[in-house]
């Protein structure tokens, strides 16, 4: 069997492009790590590394062989983090993360769910604009396409919804009740910023208008959608944002769908392999998944 400690080794003098460049970034002596690399060929059979000057490099062989050896290290890194998790008793977590907007119409009935059905079942909700800063590796994670993210290796990702975007409109507004808006319509208007991180729900909006040569005047700028909505029903303006910030509106406002062209943010689901045969896990993205089926609107 590898040795998974040379392999890390190996993989390091690859990165570092030499054997002393690995032995600083390990912290090793650069005869230790000559000692690793010559065990790990003899142990393969592989010629891995060949002379360059006074110093050695990967061969085409060895890039290869490093280049595979990274999905077995991810592999053990993912099993040992659940041994972890099984040392500290954390048998029964699931590590939910969602972004805001599906907070409240997607994961809080699929939580209550879950609690329901699974009583022993710890659940670590994270709001994944809030957890960029920090290390988060969530079992199972909602995200917009694009988004920051933890990395996606370990994960099985999949697509469930490419979602529409609708201008939120006070009813007495010359487009409330209308069956859509083109988006070009909407230059004039004074715009309500929902997104002041800069994110990519907001840039999505911004590259569609800048395709038809505008750029939106925001005469306030806030922080979420909600405080967006309660700035359109005080009159100040419209906000333009996904169908779901829109899935409960106060009354007076209505929401018109943008066409011409059609903002669309893609929302994914992502769940760590190693825990995929969870049986919470496995409810949870269901749930997910029936939440995401199109609705009408």
């Amino acid at each position: 069997m590898l040795d998974a400690h040379r392999l890390r080794i190996f993989r390091a003098v690859v990165s570092a492009g030499s054997v002393n460049g690995a032995a600083t970034s390990l912290g090793y002596t650069p005869s230790a790590i000559s000692q690793h690399v010559t065990a790990l060929q003899k142990q393969t059979g592989l010629r891995l590394v060949e002379k360059d000057g006074r110093g050695i490099r990967p061969t085409e062989v060895g890039r290869t062989f490093a280049e595979e050896s990274r999905h077995v290290l991810e592999r053990l890194a993912a099993l040992e983090s659940v041994a972890g998790d099984l040392r500290a008793g954390r048998v029964g977590r699931l590590t939910l993360g969602y972004f805001a907007s599906a907070g409240s119409t997607w994961v809080s009935p699929a939580v209550a769910m879950l609690i329901r059905e699974f009583p022993g079942v710890r659940l670590d909700l994270r709001l994944t604009e809030l957890a960029v800063s920090e290390p988060f590796v969530p079992d199972v994670e909602l995200f917009v396409d694009t988004a920051p993210s933890s990395p996606l290796t370990g994960y099985d990702v999949q697509a469930l919804l490419d979602e529409p975007y609708v201008a939120v409109v006070r009813s007495t507004h010359r487009l409330a009740g209308a069956s859509s808006v083109p988006l070009h319509d909407l230059q004039h208007e004074d715009w309500i910023d929902n997104d002041v991180m800069r994110g990519p729900c907001r840039q999505i909006v911004l590259d569609a208008c800048a395709e038809l040569g505008f750029a939106p005047t925001f005469h306030v700028e806030t922080q979420d959608y909600s405080s967006a909505v309660a700035f359109v029903a005080a009159g100040v303006g419209i906000t333009v944002l996904p169908r779901l910030g829109a899935a409960v509106l106060p009354p007076g406002l209505c929401a018109v769908p943008v066409v011409d062209p059609v903002p669309v943010r893609r929302i994914m689901l992502r769940v760590r392999e190693a825990v995929r045969e969870n049986p919470a896990v496995q409810r949870a993205t269901e749930l997910l998944r029936d939440r995401a089926d199109p609705q009408p609107g």
